[in-house]
């Protein structure tokens, strides 16, 4: 019985659970709401898949995630070549269906409104008195493009970019309840 309690201890120690912190817990449940969200309710399962997933695998301790040679790695490399976005916007391009659109034109209107959108963000952000580069990164939030804003951020107003994505990815993640 000694030797069964030191190999349970052993497993206990050296599979990362022993250094789980509530923090992690609540961040895994979190992302298996998401996932939840995105496969059984169908809400944005391109957006809330990986991000679910992401959220699951970073917090789970003393996995390797964050080696220096281990996933982040790869999300680093990624990020400083500039390969997730453009893969991003061929994925997104690559599933669009204009089906809808062609049956009903007048939905243009609201590709329109997102347009529009931009420049009424953009003007609000200039007379909040953020600088060119700034509010060009928040207008972008206007047409309702995650990616885009999260890029175009990067590029501009690094300084604002955890903001930007949040505000751009909640505003995302409204489209299923506002237009179901």
């Amino acid at each position: 019985m000694d030797g069964f309690m030191r190999a349970l201890v052993s497993v206990w120690t050296d599979s990362g659970f022993a250094a789980l912190t509530w923090e992690n817990c609540v961040m895994i449940l979190v992302g298996l709401v998401l996932l939840y969200l995105s496969i059984a309710k169908e809400y944005e399962p391109l957006l809330l898949l990986p991000i679910a997933f992401g959220c699951i695998m970073a917090n789970f301790p003393n996995t390797g995630f964050e080696d220096e040679m281990g996933v982040m790695m790869a999300i680093g490399f990624g990020i400083k070549y500039e390969i997730f976005p453009p893969l991003i916007f061929m994925g997104v391009g690559a599933m669009t269906d204009f089906g809808p659109l062609l049956a009903n034109p007048k939905t243009m209107l609201l590709g329109a409104a997102a347009q529009i959108g931009v420049f009424v963000a953009l003007a609000g952000a200039m007379m909040l008195g953020f600088n060119v580069q700034q509010a060009s990164a928040i207008g972008i939030i206007g047409g309702a493009d995650g990616p885009t804003a999260i890029y175009l951020a990067s590029k501009l107003a690094p300084d604002l970019l955890g903001a930007i994505a949040v505000a751009a990815y909640s505003y995302m993640s409204l489209v299923p309840l506002i237009q179901p």
